[in-house]
């Protein structure tokens, strides 16, 4: 429970690279420092605000951002959560250089990815920080170079991926039981796609697509037999696992003996 540096900042200070930590962006000691420094060119990887005109320009080549979608698709702060939300099967990685603009800037090279059909937002993330940081260095280097120009995106065929928030998150088990599994994926680690039963908030963290032959069950209805059954707006879902409120995160099967259930149960 101690708080402890980041990665970054630890490889930082065994290289023996100064590490500035300003509480804001727009704090003006910070820019002052950073003119002091003179960096040729500044690395953002989801930092999640837009910064200043006055600090973008301190760089020589000014900031170059790591985006984890195929600008100008999913521009903004959860592209990953929402390619898989949207059930895409290809999303990607895009070097860009920073402007006042949220992610408007022109692209250096981009790298298309496959979502797998298990993957979730933390293992696609997963993927596409490293294949960001394989493509970050050449790209910046032939920008620096001169070997590498930006290339403008094109505005009219941008879409938007805005923060998740608490709400949005909830499940509505009328949805199609494959928008439902999309929605768990996309949500999984964080923010955590969530339901409630009896008044208490269920996290559920996955959930399968199965062939079910019994009585049909209405949208959030639960069953329990060997597994964790739940009706959606188009057929079941087996809850594979959950955690409930105050509990450790556990199977489908353990959390329906935890349940109890009774005819009619559901997830509201």
């Amino acid at each position: 429970m101690k708080p402890r540096p980041s990665p970054v900042k630890e490889a930082a200070l065994r290289a023996g690279v100064p590490v500035l930590q300003p509480g804001r962006a727009r704090d003006p000691a910070f820019r002052i420092e950073l003119e002091r420094i003179g960096p040729d060119v500044c690395v953002v990887v989801a930092y999640g605000r837009i910064l200043p005109k006055e600090l973008l320009e301190v760089p020589r080549l000014g900031f170059v951002n790591v985006h984890f979608s195929l600008l100008p698709a999913y521009r903004g702060a959860a592209p990953v959560q929402r390619a898989v939300m949207d059930g895409l099967n290809v999303t990607g990685v895009s070097i860009m250089v920073l402007t006042e603009g949220m992610d408007e800037g022109p692209v250096l090279a981009t790298e298309a990815l496959a979502i797998e059909h298990d993957d979730s937002a933390g293992t696609l993330g997963d993927r596409l920080a490293l294949a960001g940081a394989e493509l970050l260095v050449p790209s910046v280097m032939k920008y620096a170079d001169g070997s590498l120009a930006p290339v403008p995106q094109d505005g009219s065929r941008a879409t938007y991926a805005p923060k998740i928030g608490s709400e949005e998150a909830r499940i509505s088990w009328d949805r199609d039981a494959g928008a439902i599994r999309n929605h768990v994926r996309g949500l999984n680690p964080a923010p955590g796609a969530w339901t409630t039963f009896r008044a208490r908030r269920v996290k559920i963290a996955r959930v399968e697509l199965v062939d079910d032959e019994g009585v049909p069950l209405a949208p959030g209805e639960l069953r329990a037999d060997d597994a964790l059954i739940a009706g959606t707006g188009s057929g079941p879902l087996e809850i594979t696992s959950a955690q409930m409120e105050g509990r450790k995160e556990m199977n489908g099967a353990a959390l329906a003996r935890g349940l109890r259930l009774e005819p009619g149960d559901r997830f509201d």
